[in-house]
């Protein structure tokens, strides 16, 4: 292999500079792989070449001739070319390529390779077993076409004769190529199929493991396939096949019908199938897309019959029956946990069952009282990181590695020494969050008690049943916009060993879109968007999950989201044993990558989604709240960390700059606390009325997204980036108190709490949790991630955390992680429980804060301290109810009439007086008042003049009783 870099590019000046930078093996080995964007490091002018590029040229002192440079040049070009794949095979009839002129003297040809023998010499593709002249279409691409492909929009058509046998074709490596009227090729390239492949092959029936009485059977979507075969097992590793089975094409579904005898084995597919990554025939070897079972090491498919009863836990089917009720998806608030967090350090559940489904069913241990305690205040939904089956963590615990915690504990709070230890053990421990998907309908083996058989199946059913009898609802967090392997030899590779090419977004010459991460996924293909479906329903259907959030949903299709919505809510108790209609669905909407502005298609981002009734996190109420971005700087000061009452030393410009900021952030907060709506009017902080999408951020987009307002998510931290009291530790002053700190942090959960829309909360923070200040903490280890149920510890200064995401900034954490004065202490942290199902048992205490609809919303709910004049870092609203036997607004809450909640960011006490306000029966609210917090009990209210006083950092709810 050759391998040029800059310092030998004047030895071969013919080299074309335009190529992009690549890692390929030569021709004659077994395989290379188009490099992932996200994971390149060479320089622009570096790159592995094959080497038959070069065959031609041997070391000379003489330089070659400008006319051997140019041939050169074109032949290395077109070699090259067929690595890519920059044409589309769109329909049965029609593929677009996007090249120059062809010409009244040029001619288009497809040509076809049934065993992958294309190659190019003397300006000449050989090999082809087929050459079919294309005609090109002048009038362009088909409307259709364009509708489902927008990125190629200006490509040229290219009509393909009637009559061909397409389905043959499909099963050989193809390439288009452009020849001269001398017949030298001029261009050529490989082709993308799955707009043909959606034409031709488009499938509703059944697919993986179907059980019957009598017998197996099992189907596979694989039409590029040239053959494949099942190899079943007894056994989960190791033996010889028990049977090896060839199945039959049924229009490009493979099929086979095997004995009974089949259940509770485990299997693999052999795939023989072109696969372009390659250019070469592949023998690949994956799991069922469809599994619902695997073997302990993930390299089976455990063939699962989920309806057997002995997998079911006592009463598991009537548990739609005893399920929370919600009446509204409105009343919903939803606390976010990673599974392994739950229980990984608590101490009341048995070790075997610690970090995993089964430390759900223990309902004395620390863990579960404090989610009875969440679930009696108010929480409905506890939301679950990754379950399915993802890479980063093995499955049989007896290989993980692990830390001495007695070291760890002994290091200085704020040594790098710690983190050396995680991040020397991190790929190879039990921590990982999960957003890393192998297989999306099968439980994860390392949070069951034994990864092996059924015990999986078995184990997150009973955790699902015993969160639903503890009054919480179950949310999955579903990633269906990446895959962790593709190509035809990564272990973790199943979707692109089958069907290669289809699974996997890719850009315009041919390489996997990267734009997530890893290996976007492509929504806006049909079976893409059916596997999708159909796993939904799976987990509604066999797990009895109660809603789905979708990580980075924006890059996945709208009309996909609204097909799920719709597929949910069809399900029936009587039918399917799930009330369909209750499962809500939410994610991240961000609209960025290849998707943005809808390139790929109208995707499900924000803005396209309003009016569906699926839910997406607000952002804009977030980072007004803290500051900045997860993308700014650290220390960007925002509404309740300080920003001008309460400078901590960064440059927000000058005074008049940061009171701009600091009225925008309220305008942004009081939107939000709105739920996000549209067309919500409000007075901004210049005077003016104005709807939530007429206020700008973020470049110039509007503020508002929402049309109703189960629509908006509201949270303040989730488990992305640090978490809130990091966030906060990070950006007030170094020298304000821990208890400040602790309030400012509850200031921030309140604001959530009693906003209109969805509240969401990150677990832990209601203990003040801790990080150590990682701001990514997704392969951290246990000891990062730490919760603890007793309240003992909020985990704080636990040591510098890794190096990898958190380096930049170790100098400004490392003095506040040394500094004890930061460590809240045990009474800090009963005080923040306390406060925080306090604030659930507020919002909950009246219908008032989960209204229904935005009218509802636009006539009840008002924000008083507005225009110029305002009183900084407070916010005033009201919230009101209507009579019986009057005309106007209907009567929703039986208790109180009138509520105004009085939220102060300020370090000081403030006076607040509105004329509207006055002459209420407005009294602090009850739960304020039998609470600990002494501070919030000196909040008054005037009758007389409508003033309010609130102490500094302090959330002050205040009601009217209905007169009885």
């Amino acid at each position: 292999m050759l391998l040029l870099t800059s310092s030998s590019l004047s030895s071969f000046s013919f080299l074309p500079l335009s190529l992009p930078p690549f890692s390929i093996l030569p021709s004659s080995s077994s395989s290379f792989s188009f490099p992932r964007s996200s994971s390149l490091t060479i320089s622009p002018f570096r790159f592995h070449a094959p080497r038959s590029i070069f065959c031609s040229i041997s070391p000379s002192s003489s330089s070659p001739s400008l006319e051997q440079q140019q041939h050169s040049l074109s032949f290395s070009q077109m070699q090259n070319n067929l690595l890519y794949s920059r044409a589309y095979w769109v329909s049965e009839s029609v593929i677009a390529w996007n090249i120059d002129d062809v010409g009244k003297e040029g001619f288009c040809y497809l040509l076809s390779s049934k065993h992958a023998s294309l190659s190019i010499s003397n300006c000449q593709i050989q090999g082809e077993d087929v050459k079919i002249k294309l005609q090109e279409d002048r009038a362009g691409l088909p409307a259709n076409v364009v509708d489902k492909f927008p990125h190629i929009r200006g490509y040229r058509a290219f009509s393909l004769p009637p009559n061909l046998d397409v389905r043959s074709l499909l099963k050989s490596q193809l390439a288009v190529a452009i020849y001269d009227s001398d017949e030298r090729c001029q261009d050529c390239t490989g082709l993308q199929l799955p707009g043909v492949l959606d034409e031709l092959y488009s499938y509703n029936g059944p697919l993986g493991a179907h059980y019957s009485e009598e017998a197996v059977s099992l189907y596979l979507w694989a039409p590029t396939a040239h053959a494949v075969l099942a190899y079943i097992y007894k056994d989960p590793s190791g033996d010889d096949p028990i049977e090896i089975v060839h199945l039959e094409e049924e229009h490009g579904v493979w099929i086979t019908k095997g004995p009974k005898s089949w259940e509770g084995c485990y299997y693999v597919y052999e795939v023989t199938v072109y696969h372009p990554s390659t250019l070469r025939v592949e023998k690949c070897y994956a799991n069922d897309p469809y599994a619902r079972g695997l073997s302990p090491d993930g390299r089976r498919t455990f063939l699962l019959n989920l309806d057997f009863d002995q997998l079911k836990p006592d009463g598991w089917d009537n548990l739609a029956n005893e399920k929370p009720v919600i009446h509204s998806f409105s009343d919903i608030s939803i606390y976010e946990m990673h599974i392994r967090d739950f229980s990984a350090n608590d101490l009341s559940v048995q070790p075997e069952y610690r970090g995993g489904y089964l430390a759900f069913t223990l309902l004395d241990s620390a863990g579960v009282l404090h989610l009875k305690k969440l679930s009696s205040a108010g929480i409905t939904h506890v939301h679950l990181l990754p379950a399915f089956q993802f890479a980063g963590v093995d499955d049989q615990k007896e290989n993980w590695r692990t830390v001495d915690t007695s070291i760890l504990e002994s290091l200085p709070l704020d040594s790098d020494q710690q983190q050396a230890l995680i991040t020397a053990i991190q790929n190879f421990d039990g921590y990982n969050w999960g957003y890393n998907p192998v297989l999306w309908g099968v439980p994860k083996g390392s949070y069951a008690s034994n990864p092996n058989g059924p015990c999986r199946t078995i184990e997150f059913r009973k955790m699902v049943q015993s969160l639903n009898r503890i009054g919480l609802r179950v949310v999955l967090d579903v990633v269906y916009n990446h895959l962790q392997g593709s190509g035809p030899i990564d272990e973790h590779s199943v979707l692109d060993k089958i069907v290669p090419g289809y699974y996997l977004r890719r850009n315009a010459d041919g390489s996997i879109e990267n734009s997530t991460c890893m290996n976007n996924t492509a929504s806006e293909h049909i079976m893409v968007e059916r596997l999708i479906l159909d796993d939904l329903v799976h987990w509604a259907v066999n797990y009895k999950v109660d809603g789905f959030r979708f990580d980075l949903m924006g890059h996945i299709m709208k009309s996909t989201m609204v097909k799920a919505k719709s597929a949910l809510h069809c399900l029936t108790i009587e039918k399917d044993g799930v009330d369909g209609s209750s499962i809500y669905i939410y994610g991240e909407g961000w609209d960025f990558g290849e998707v943005a502005k809808n390139g790929r298609g109208v995707n499900a981002s924000q803005f396209n989604l309003s009016e569906t009734g699926i839910g997406c996190f607000n952002d804009r109420i977030r980072d007004a709240l803290l500051g900045g971005s997860p993308f700014g700087h650290p220390l960007q000061q925002g509404f309740v960390t300080g920003l001008l009452l309460q400078p901590n030393g960064h440059d927000h410009g000058t005074e008049a700059n940061a009171e701009s900021m600091l009225a925008a952030s309220k305008d942004h907060i009081q939107i939000g606390m709105a739920a996000n709506l549209r067309d919500f009017v409000l007075t901004n902080s210049d005077g003016e009325e104005v709807k939530g999408s007429e206020v700008l951020a973020y470049g110039g987009t509007p503020v508002a997204f929402a049309s109703c307002p189960s629509e908006t998510v509201n949270y303040v931290s989730a488990h992305d980036n640090e978490t809130l009291f990091d966030i906060v530790s990070l950006k007030t002053p170094m020298d304000i108190s821990v208890a400040e700190r602790c309030r400012i942090n509850h200031l921030a959960t309140s604001i959530i709490a009693l906003s209109q829309g969805i509240p969401f909360f990150h677990s832990g923070d209601e203990l003040l949790r801790s990080k150590s200040l990682d701001r990514d903490s997704y392969n951290s280890g246990d000891w990062f991630n730490r919760l603890d149920f007793t309240y003992n510890s909020n985990n704080w200064g636990v040591g510098l955390p890794p190096r990898d995401k958190n380096e930049s900034n170790w100098p400004r954490i490392k003095p506040r992680l040394a500094d004890p004065s930061f460590r809240p202490q045990k009474i800090h942290i009963h005080a923040a429980v306390e406060n925080f199902l306090n604030l659930l048992r507020i919002r909950y205490s009246s219908p008032l804060f989960c209204l229904r609809t935005a009218n509802a919303i636009q006539q009840r709910v008002r924000f008083h301290n507005a225009g110029p004049s305002w009183v900084r870092g407070v916010i005033v609203m009201s919230i009101e109810d209507g009579y019986d036997a009057f005309p106007g607004l209907s009567q929703l809450d039986p208790i109180y009439s009138f509520i105004v909640v009085v939220f102060n960011a300020s370090p000081e006490e403030v006076s607040f007086v509105n004329p509207s306000l006055k002459s209420r029966n407005l009294q602090l609210h009850p739960i304020q008042v039998m609470s600990s917090d002494e501070l919030v009990k000196t909040s008054t209210y005037k009758v007389s003049s409508g003033c309010f006083v609130v102490p500094q950092r302090t959330t002050s709810v205040f009601v009217e009783p209905r007169k009885i």
